[in-house]
């Protein structure tokens, strides 16, 4: 027999005074009222109920034991309404990792605007460029870039992750305008550490390599900054870039030879089961950056 039942049958037949009582409320004969209490009897090794022909009363075991049962059940009840209202309505932590610079640029500019829309919802957003177990690490869901392999994750698709290569006005000034990707072997080509030796400065349709910068660092921020200042040329993510050159401090270089953009896509469990505030987020994700 199941526990929590037969704990809600005896203390429904102590508050309504009779087997017959409770039978009636859980729409079952008084035998099987009686096989229930006869069941946490015998798990107990004690009586909980004395019964005469006109009436019955707890033994003090059964006083103590109905109170207890009283607090377990409504603990439960607690339960069941706090998942409920969980499955009705987006509320709780969700944690997000994401690379680093669409993190920074585009997700986090967003983050205040579903906040405000899901005020029960706390968002914990984890910006790391390396590829993390989702389910493992605890994650609701992950942005990912490239290719990807068979996690068995869902992947829903993003827009294309596109690159540009820049430079600084003054910069072009003194070391004139790369045309072709040959030309940048003349130039000061900032390096980000993170690319892999395989696809570093490697452009469309050419497969020639630049020269080792002076200046190489693992955050594109600093690259940027290197660029604005006039030290070199830059090939960083579009959305780092674009407004700088919208605000006339980078000149976009090089437009037919940028590398294809890379896939990207929102990341998450199949087998997670689905929450109104990762349903919720899935749903901002497309609308702001979906296809």
């Amino acid at each position: 027999m199941d526990k929590l039942r037969s704990m809600e049958i005896f203390v429904a037949t102590v508050d309504d005074g009779s087997f017959t009582a409770a039978a009636a409320r859980f729409d079952m004969s008084a035998v099987m009222v009686g096989k229930h209490i006869a069941f946490l009897e015998e798990r107990l090794g004690a009586r909980l109920l004395t019964r005469t022909t006109r009436r019955q009363s707890l033994t003090e075991i059964g006083e103590q034991y109905v109170e207890q049962c009283r607090v377990i059940l409504a603990q439960v009840r607690d339960a069941e309404s706090g998942a409920e209202a969980m499955r009705l309505v987006p509320r709780g932590r969700l944690r997000i990792t994401a690379p680093v610079t669409f993190g920074s640029e585009s997700l986090s500019p967003l983050v205040p605007r579903y906040l405000a829309a899901h005020p029960e919802v706390s968002i914990d957003l984890d910006l790391n460029d390396r590829t993390v177990d989702i389910v493992e690490d605890g994650y609701d869901c992950a942005i990912r870039i490239g290719d990807l392999d068979d996690s068995g994750l869902v992947a829903r698709p993003l827009k294309a992750y596109r690159m540009m290569i820049c430079a600084s006005p003054d910069y072009l000034k003194r070391h004139g305008v790369p045309m072709v990707p040959g030309d940048l072997a003349r130039h000061e080509c900032l390096d980000f550490m993170h690319w892999k030796k395989l696809v570093r400065w490697r452009l469309r349709g050419d497969g020639a390599e630049v020269k080792s910068s002076r200046f190489r660092s693992n955050n594109g921020q600093s690259l940027k900054q290197a660029a604005v200042a006039g030290f070199g040329v830059v090939m960083q993510a579009e959305v780092m870039l674009i407004e700088e050159v919208r605000a006339g401090r980078l000149v976009s270089l090089l437009e037919d030879y940028v590398p294809e953009p890379r896939p990207m896509h929102l990341m998450y469990s199949k087998d997670r089961q689905a929450t109104p505030k990762l349903t919720t987020f899935i749903e901002f994700m497309m609308a702001h950056f979906g296809h």
